[in-house]
């Protein structure tokens, strides 16, 4: 790549979008077209694919090879693992996450749509909107993913009739407003002929709507997160203690959130002992500031005990902390999760002992209702939850922060991820606490 393309591309803004959708509405074959018919795919990559289609009887490549890279997703022709692929246009850089149709595989689309700031959700145009769509739906609006695109796919299938993708798209827009998602963009397409996936269709002259490309292009990006609060989870504490370096003293990690600036009045939690921000080292070289998600390390004032999995953050901006939980989540395990459950709760770079307490409700994808003391949450399921932890966590709600708002549950046995969380607005009252035992669970 020349230097001239490289930094008109550092010119432009980029957009994390997943795709998510039920078996065979054609993910991978709209992601395959989306590489293809931008120009996106390397010569080699083309051969190799129109090769493998070749051997198997059939006419032209099969662009769903491009993203569906184990040899078991290949062999069944379905997505398992959540793909990731980088490509960019003039206009934008793009970092694509192509999650799995299967239910069984619900937890990836959780994975692929947790950093997205758009998800594409297929739907078959002769099945229309089923209950892995409505999961797909609630799942990105418990994300709080600000943008979804509805993507009617294989229209050549039903004749390209405006009647179809119109019962749809209404059916779809009127559940996910439902649910709180913001803006829903629909679009008819046949990822496999490329109708209206990069290039406007010729067989819909009734759409006047944007392709699927040009609306990744101009869809606002607003994950400007410098000017959020201000978090640093600290992950390692830098004592060289060499004769260049007797006294350097600095604490290093990835900025979740915000800026921070030398001079800086910050908190470290959940200790909540002040002090101020000496310097700032960015890639070994010293900085009056620094912002998200740039990986730092922060010079103190003073020397106070800070480790691993401390928060450090502005005194003024200060979350609270708390050791009771209330919080949604998709329960990602095989493995139940029950009241009484005894789980570690990893938040940020912090990983403490927890109990769950109580399970208020399970969301009912149907018609959104909750089904209260469901007593469990299975695989795939979506609900509310309340944790008691051994310690206190500072925590923001997920709609003011979704890095220091989110934490996952993990089976202390075998270090299953058993659950994603989102952290509500508030949090549940403290409850009495029971007599301790001798493996430290009740607190």
């Amino acid at each position: 790549m020349s230097t001239t393309t490289t930094e008109a591309l550092s010119d432009t803004t980029l957009l994390r979008f997943a795709t998510a959708g039920s078996v065979d509405d054609g993910k991978s074959t709209l992601v395959g077209r989306l590489l293809h018919d931008s120009k996106s795919v390397l010569a080699d990559q083309l051969e190799a694919v129109e090769r493998v289609s070749a051997s198997r009887g059939q006419e032209g490549p099969d662009l769903a090879l491009l993203t569906d890279g184990l040899r078991a997703e290949r062999e069944q022709g379905i997505t398992i693992d959540v793909a990731y692929r980088y490509f960019a246009t003039p206009r934008r850089r793009f970092i694509l996450a192509d999650t799995p149709g299967h239910v069984q595989y619900t937890r990836n689309m959780v994975t692929g749509a947790s950093t997205a700031e758009l998800t594409v959700i297929l739907v078959d145009a002769r099945n229309g909107v089923v209950e892995q769509t409505r999961r797909h739906a609630a799942i990105a609006a418990l994300l709080r993913v600000p943008h979804a695109v509805l993507a009617v796919n294989k229209m050549d299938l039903v004749g390209y009739e405006e009647r179809v993708f119109a019962r749809i798209a209404e059916e779809f827009t009127a559940y996910a407003t439902e649910l709180g998602v913001p803006e829903v963009t629909a679009i008819p397409i046949s990822a496999l002929a490329g109708d209206n996936v990069v290039e406007p269709s010729a067989h819909m002259d009734w759409y006047g709507g944007p392709t699927v490309l040009e609306h990744l292009e101009t869809v606002p990006v607003s994950h400007d997160l410098a000017h959020c609060h201000a978090r640093l989870p600290v992950q390692y504490v830098i004592r060289p203690q060499t004769a260049e370096h007797p006294d350097y003293r600095g604490y290093a990690g990835q900025i979740a959130a915000g800026t921070f600036r030398v001079g800086d009045a910050v908190t470290v939690l959940p200790s909540g002992r002040t002090t101020r921000v000496t310097g700032i080292d960015v890639l070994g070289e010293p900085a009056e500031a620094a912002w998200t998600p740039q990986s730092v390390t922060l010079l103190l004032e003073d020397d106070i005990d800070i480790s691993r999995g401390d928060l450090i953050v502005p005194s003024q901006d200060a979350p609270a902390t708390t050791q009771d939980v209330e919080a949604t989540v998709c329960h990602v395990a095989d493995q139940p999760l029950t009241v009484g459950h005894r789980v570690l709760l990893k938040h940020g770079t912090r990983t403490v002992k927890a109990i769950v307490k109580d399970i208020p409700s399970r969301l009912t994808l149907d018609d959104l209702s909750l089904h209260p003391h469901p007593g469990r949450l299975v695989a795939n399921d979506i609900g509310r939850v309340k944790i008691r932890t051994a310690e206190p966590l500072p925590l923001d709600s997920y709609a003011d922060s979704r890095r220091t708002g989110s934490f996952i549950l993990i089976d202390p046995s075998d270090g299953t991820t058993l659950t994603a969380g989102m952290v509500g607005e508030s949090f549940a009252a403290p409850e009495p606490v029971k007599d301790a035992d001798d493996d430290g669970w009740d607190f």
